[in-house]
């Protein structure tokens, strides 16, 4: 296991008589892509605030690569980077001018270490260019860039993808899995786009109601109790026979897909399923089990049908 980046301990978060945070602990290890994902209202951007000090937490302590966000605030903030959507930029100055406007407010950064991001967030082109030229996916690139300046552990990213198109948000993707694997950074992500946070992040984190839901890696293997139904795709022939077995057997209503069968069942159940009909002289060439999605689990855990 990597180092700690992050570390959240009982975090609480109450403004008047509102609960909005209750209890929150759960630890970010250096590159790791870790999202952050929960129905809107259930405490994200309250947790982000309070990660990049802009929010006291009424109780609890994030700890930042060992250093406490309340008794050493200087310390432990100095490895956070940190964009909130669309990053503000200067339109009439250019990437550069921009990025060297930022290195200026923190002692240290040099034009090898401008560059060093530039690079890293594939700028190099457009850099000279004017920012009010540049695509929202350039902006969002320049805006890490700029987040990284001063070489944080950690990047905390809030809606990073948002208002881009499927191109720039395959950019920004690339850039943040090459962040976390070759920089060592812990990149976190606030998002509400589920497809996405698949595909980016190793671990998510499920928030509802202020609280801790369940944390799980993206790619780790769902428990058979966990999964109501799942897809099954059967190449089979004669296609029609399996289909007619399926139905009057087991009462399924399977789909034709070109010469593919599909339709849902306990995984369980699986083995028995394709036995019947091998023994009722059904050819099997293939059989798929379609994984459960990031949505899928996502709805089990918070009980709602409800994204954002």
């Amino acid at each position: 296991m990597s180092e700690a980046a992050m570390e959240l301990i009982n975090l609480e978060k109450k403004i008047g008589k509102k609960h909005i945070i209750k209890d929150l602990s759960f630890t970010i290890h250096k590159g790791e892509v870790f999202g952050l994902i929960g129905p809107n209202g259930a405490g994200k951007t309250t947790t982000i605030r309070m990660m990049v000090g802009l929010m006291k937490p009424t109780d609890g302590d994030i700890h930042i690569l060992g250093n406490s966000i309340k008794s050493n605030f200087k310390e432990a903030i100095r490895e956070v980077g940190a964009i909130v959507e669309n990053p503000e930029m200067y339109p009439f100055m250019t990437g550069w001018q921009n990025l060297m406007h930022y290195a200026r407010m923190t002692p240290g950064i040099t034009k090898e270490r401008i560059k060093e991001v530039i690079k890293l967030v594939g700028l190099e082109k457009p850099i000279n260019e004017k920012v009010k030229k540049y695509s929202l996916g350039m902006r969002q690139r320049l805006g890490i860039a700029q987040a990284l300046l001063h070489s944080p552990s950690i990047l905390i990213l809030d809606e990073p993808t948002n208002g881009l198109d499927p191109a720039g948000i395959r950019e920004i993707r690339q850039y943040i899995r090459n962040l976390a694997e070759k920089e060592n950074v812990a990149v976190i992500i606030s998002s509400h786009l589920l497809s996405e946070i698949e595909l980016m992040c190793d671990k998510i984190g499920v928030i509802k109601n202020g609280q801790l839901v369940a944390i799980q890696e993206v790619n780790e293997p769902v428990e058979t109790e966990q999964v109501k139904l799942i897809e099954v795709n059967l190449e089979a022939e004669p296609i029609e026979k399996a289909a007619s077995i399926l139905r009057n057997k087991y009462e399924f209503k399977p789909e034709h897909k070109g010469n593919i069968l599909s339709f849902e069942t306990d995984r369980k159940d699986v083995p028995s399923i394709i036995k019947k009909l091998v023994e009722q002289d059904i050819l099997i060439y293939q059989v798929n089990v379609t994984k459960t999605k990031l949505e899928d689990k996502f709805f089990d855990l918070i009980g709602e049908n409800i994204i954002e």
